[in-house]
């Protein structure tokens, strides 16, 4: 008998958002949630930049980033990537929140193959974003969370309905925030046809 915890599929567009403790829906704006991979991963990174500065241009949007590292590991990798703007960012070390949205874990190629490792490469020489480390050490090193963590992106409007979703289909695979707003204005103006 497997010990494993099972992960859930993945909510479709015109789903009710899993609820939790953490996480609640209905809300009092539509939500923009973002699954990290792990603090130290340069896509991770570049997502949660991205995240923080979209926060800031559409603050009529709450922006969560779930991050699966220790508390103390997550705040120090915020900090050192820019802070966090106007993201919420919440801790899951138990993955829990993780597997609710149906985001497990991946395989070697998923994270290691040699597309994702020229783009890594190219992040940093393009954009100096390498991989920072949340504490002590770097990449393999990390003291907390697990590199074969999927992340993932959710939009969810005020009502508690999921209106957008991106799985990544490699760990170099990044979310485009545009489309996840206009899902969201999409659905605020009724153009989904969805309750």
């Amino acid at each position: 008998m497997s010990t494993e915890k099972q992960v859930a599929p993945v909510p479709k567009v015109g789903d009710r958002a899993p609820w939790s403790d953490q996480i609640q829906f209905p809300s009092a704006k539509p939500v923009l949630l973002v699954f990290l991979r792990h603090c130290g991963c340069p896509f991770a990174e570049k997502t949660f930049r991205s995240l923080a500065t979209f926060s800031v241009k559409h603050p009529s949007v709450h922006c969560i980033a779930v991050s699966h590292c220790s508390q103390a590991d997550t705040d120090g990798w915020v900090i050192k990537v820019g802070g966090e703007w106007n993201v919420e960012v919440v801790v899951d070390e138990s993955r829990e929140l993780y597997r609710q949205w149906g985001l497990g874990t991946t395989s070697t190629w998923y994270a290691m193959s040699p597309w994702n490792l020229y783009s890594a490469y190219r992040l940093g020489e393009d954009e100096g974003i390498w991989g920072t480390a949340g504490g002590p050490g770097y990449g393999l090193k990390l003291k907390t969370g697990s590199r074969w963590q999927m992340g993932g992106a959710f939009a969810i409007d005020a009502s508690g309905f999921v209106r957008w979703t991106f799985v990544p289909r490699a760990a170099n695979h990044l979310p485009s925030f545009q489309d996840a707003l206009r899902a969201l204005e999409a659905a605020k103006s009724g153009a989904t046809g969805l309750a």
